[in-house]
Parts: structure tokens; sequence; C-alpha cells
């Protein structure tokens, strides 16, 4: 048998086969032992938990951030820009943000108001009650534009080129098998999941990773990697694609990332995902029941000191194997054919790196790695949509229905999303790589919530309906440059008449750049509406007011190891940029 085939032969599919047997009788008996032991708990213990270590709060937090883009959008970029996009990616200094800013000022609203506070709670307190509502319905949106459509796109092209399948038939197919699971497995389906497809993928990737190197090098993995900076150096008309930052106008990277803009926009979307964003923060502060601050804050803040370290892996399990896949392209032999001005192409590196790099066996094994990756991710989506949809819009309308026609209406609305997603997609495919139309989306999102929460909890200025309509606002211009974005090719295509030629400012500006001044306008927008608008009240005011006994709680929750440890982290990201430069 020929172990380093190109192909999946019998031993894959074999694997294949074994292996979804094995996860669907782990995930049975995930759940039966799970609703055994719910009998008589405690739901905010089910939901949220409590007392764990901080190296399993650092892995939670890593394991929540890798989604289905990073398998195939990421080493896509890679093989595309190089480390272009490394900056939405090596912050792990950023989520030390949250363990030493962010989490103190959380865990006071803890205190303050007795229960774990969810950022939409957060946002109606502080401001008003149509501001929490207003973050479900952007987060609704979100989920077409960036979640649903994103994951089945990515399940279409792994599936395209590793076995073959037509793109629709992967990504659709890929829908179906997640609504079945969704129904049978639940959230401790996917959490499940989530706990199989870690380990897999970080072995899986790093494989690529080393035997990709490998064949690139002749058998030197040193070598290979010379190689393959060698030939990123030299694309792009020579300028190449192992720099950071792009200076030179001539640069043709120039116009997607110019000069050291990148780093501050990338710094906006980082802050928005890893400070406020629920899918993480609630990783953090999940765990307070029954503790004293200074624990809660001493396990959560190492928690994020160990997650900043795994956050340094995946630039080296996706972004560079694309690189390498775009080194190979070039390499007579390798298997690997690539046009990286087709981003259909280099969105498929990853697929491509597995089918021509593992050896027979590990092909399948991977693969499950990945479908359990793809149908965990979306399943969770799935379940976010009915929760948001029901509990924050249909059942105060509708109050006193049983809980059965909830769950119907959640499966519907969830539904409706779904199909949002997929009319999306066919446009989304037209806006360039995935992993680039990933942080386009949420550039147009992250600086109305960034000037919100931010102010909302350093600022007692801020009234709540500055912080209603900064939320309001900034969204909707947000939305309207996306459509400006899909009527013009996000820029490269020009629009006639009087008014378009007088706006070109705003559908031409460059994606890092409209987003930073956005980001500006909505926090000065917000300190003027300020001035002719209610103060807040001094509950909202004391709700974030530290007082002489929390700010020595905060003192007695660190030492001088968490200092070095969040040094290291830090010295790690900028020897990254020094390195890449």
């Amino acid at each position: 048998m020929n172990w380093n085939t190109n192909e999946f032969i019998w031993l894959d599919w074999a694997v294949l086969a074994v292996g979804v047997v094995a996860i669907v009788w782990a995930i049975y008996r995930s759940i039966k032992k799970d609703r055994e032991k719910m009998k008589g708990a405690d739901s905010q213990d089910y939901l949220f938990g409590k007392g764990e270590p901080w190296y399993i709060i650092g892995a939670a937090i890593f394991a929540a951030n890798i989604g289905s883009e990073h398998l195939v959008g990421l080493a896509g970029t890679g093989a595309k820009d190089g480390v272009g996009m490394a900056h939405w990616e090596m912050q792990g200094w950023m989520i030390l943000i949250l363990g030493w800013l962010f989490v103190p000022f959380y865990q006071l609203l803890n205190t303050k108001m007795g229960k774990i506070i969810t950022m939409p709670d957060f946002l109606k307190f502080r401001y008003t009650q149509r501001t929490g509502s207003w973050l479900s319905i952007i987060t609704l949106i979100a989920y077409v534009l960036t979640k649903v459509s994103v994951t089945a796109f990515t399940g279409g092209i792994f599936f395209e080129y590793l076995l073959g399948l037509p793109f629709w038939y992967g990504a659709i197919g890929l829908i179906a098998i997640t609504a079945v699971f969704t129904v049978f497995g639940g959230m401790k389906g996917v959490m499940t999941l989530s706990a199989i497809q870690t380990p897999i993928l970080i072995i899986g990737s790093f494989l690529v990773l080393f035997l990709g190197l490998s064949m690139l090098g002749n058998g030197s993995i040193v070598e290979g990697w010379s190689q393959m900076m060698d030939v990123c150096n030299a694309a792009h008309d020579g300028f190449g694609t192992t720099h950071m930052f792009h200076t030179n106008p001539d640069d043709p990277m120039y116009q997607q990332f110019p000069g050291y803009v990148v780093f501050l926009g990338a710094s906006i979307i980082g802050f928005w995902y890893w400070c406020t964003d629920q899918h993480i923060v609630q990783r953090v502060l999940g765990q307070t029941k029954g503790e004293d601050n200074t624990t809660v804050m001493k396990r959560a803040r190492r928690g994020t000191i160990a997650a900043g370290y795994f956050k340094l892996l995946p630039v080296f399990m996706f972004l560079i194997p694309g690189m390498v896949a775009f080194a190979l392209s070039q390499k007579a032999g390798s298997g690997i054919i690539m046009d990286i001005t087709n981003s259909h192409d280099t969105d498929g590196a990853f697929a491509m790196m597995v089918k021509n790099i593992l050896p027979a066996g590990v092909k399948g094994l991977v693969t499950i790695g990945f479908i359990c990756a793809l149908v965990a991710s979306l399943a969770a989506f799935f379940n976010s949509c009915a929760t948001l949809f029901t509990e924050d819009f249909y059942k105060p309308m509708k109050k006193g229905m049983s809980e059965s026609h909830y769950v119907f209406v959640g499966r519907v609305a969830t539904v409706v999303v779904v199909l949002l997603g997929l009319a999306w997609m066919p446009i989304m495919m037209n806006m360039g790589n995935l992993y680039s139309y990933l942080q386009d989306i949420q550039s147009l999102i992250a600086p109305a919530m960034v000037a919100v929460f931010t102010l909302g909890i350093f600022s007692k200025r801020i009234t709540p309906k500055a912080g209603e309509w900064g939320l309001i606002g900034g969204f909707l211009i947000g939305m309207l440059r996306l459509l400006t974005n899909v009527l013009t090719n996000s820029g490269k295509a020009t629009m006639e008449g009087a008014f378009w030629e007088n706006t070109t400012w705003f559908w031409q500006t460059n994606w890092l750049i409209f987003e930073v001044w956005l980001l500006v306008f909505i926090i000065v927008a917000m300190f003027i509406i300020s001035c002719f608008t209610p103060k807040p009240s001094k509950e909202q005011i004391e709700a974030i007011t530290f007082t002489g006994s929390y700010k020595k709680a905060i003192r007695d929750s660190w030492n001088v190891w968490d200092v070095v440890a969040s040094l290291g982290v830090v010295a790690l990201c900028a020897a990254f940029y020094i390195y890449f430069w």
C-alpha cells in the first residue's frame, strides 16, 4: 500500500467511518451522563460552572476562538498574502487586556448586581433597554454575514478540494448534518465535539506544517523554511508576503494593508472580540458562584495569560501552512496547483495540504477533526440564533406560551437565518479571500461595540441615550458602507452620478482607515450627545465605581509571577513582529 498517496484511499475512509461511530457513541454517553447529573442541579452551575482551574479557562478561551474560518480562511490568506493578516492572530497581548483591565470591571458588576452579567445585560443596565436589544439584532445580522455563511462556505471548500465533492453539495450537506446533530445533540453535544476536535486539529495542523516544510526542503524542515521564505519574498512583484507592514505605495499589498494603520485596525477588532464579546467573556467570568472577588480575579487573569500563550499557535497551525502550500505550488511534483489571483484556489490551501502531505490514515483522522470543528461551530450558532430571537424578541411579545411553542419558534428563526446565510454566500464569494472578507465585515461592526463598551465602563459622563445612539448609529453607518462595498466590488468599481462622485471618500476609503475614522466619529458623537441628554442615574454610576475594599481585592489578586508570565506573552508577540517586520 502506498502510504504517501495523494488520494483519499480505503484506509482513510475506514478511519473516517470508525471515527464517526466513536464520536456518535461519545456524544450519546456524554448527553446521557449530563441528563443524570442535571437532575436537581442549579441552572447557573449548568450554564456557567464554577471553580475551574486557570489552565482550563485558558484552554476554553482558545477553543472558543478556533473556528472554521481558521482552517480555510487563515490558511487561504497565508497562501495569498503571507503574514499580512497575522495582525489579527498575533493578539495574545490583547487577551491580557481582558484579564488585567476588564475582568475587575465585569466582576465588580457581578458583585453589585448579585448575578453573572452578560454583555446585553450590561448595555441594558448602563444605557437603555433598546441598547441591549440592538446588540441582539446586530449579533443576529453578524451571524448571517460572518458565521452561517462563512462556516457553510468553508465546508464546501474543504470537501471540494479534499474529497472532490461539488462545492454546493458540501456546503448544503454540512448544514443538513448539523441540523440533525443540533436536534439530538444540543449544546452538550457541541461541547463534546469541541473537546474532540481541539487535540486532533492541533496535532494534525502541526503535522501538516512540519511535513510540508520537509517536502519543500527535500527532507529538511530548516531548508524547507528557507525555501518558503525565498518563494514568498519573491511573490507580489518582488515586494514579498513575509512582511507584517507594507509601507511602499508601489507594493501590491499596500492598498489592502496601508502602512502601520493595519496594526491599529486589527487592534480595534481584537479589542471588541477579546474584551467585550460574550462568547469569550463568559469563559473568563463564568465561575464566580460562592467565591470571593480576589479568588475569581486571580483565576480569571491567569486563565487569560494562559490563553495568551495558546493564541500564539494559530499562525503556525494555519497561516504559515498556507504559505508553505503556495511555495509547494511552485515546486514540480508536489501535487499542489494554485493560482493566488483566484481566492477560491487559495481558500483551498489547507485542504490541498491535507490531501497531498499527510500519509494515508492520518488524512482520515484530520478530516474527522475538521468535520467536528465545522459541525460544532455551526451548531453553536444555530443554538445562539434560537436563543437570541426567542428570549429577546418573541417571549416579551408572546408571554405565557408553552415551552414547546418557544422551541418551535426558535427553530423557525434558525431556519430563516440559515436561508439568509445561504442567500448571502454568492455575494460573499465575490468579495475576495475568506479571511480578508471576514475581517472586513468585522471592521464595520467593531467600532460601535468598542466605543459603547469602553466609554460605558471608563466614563461616567456618557449618558444612556449617547450609548444607545452610538451603538445604533455606528452600526447603521457600517451597514451602509457594506452596501457600497457590494455595489462597487469593495471600492474597485466606480459609481456614476453627482451624489456618488461627491461621496467617494465614503465608499473608496481603505477599509482599515475607514474603521479608525468610524471609531473616532462614534466617540466624538457620544460625547456631544451626552451634553444634551439626561445624565446616567446614581445606580448606573455606582455600578462602575471602585470602592477602597475592591481596589485592595484587585491588588491582592496578582503577584510578580503573573506580571512575568504576562510579559512573556508580550515578548513572544514582539519577537514575531520583529522577525516578520
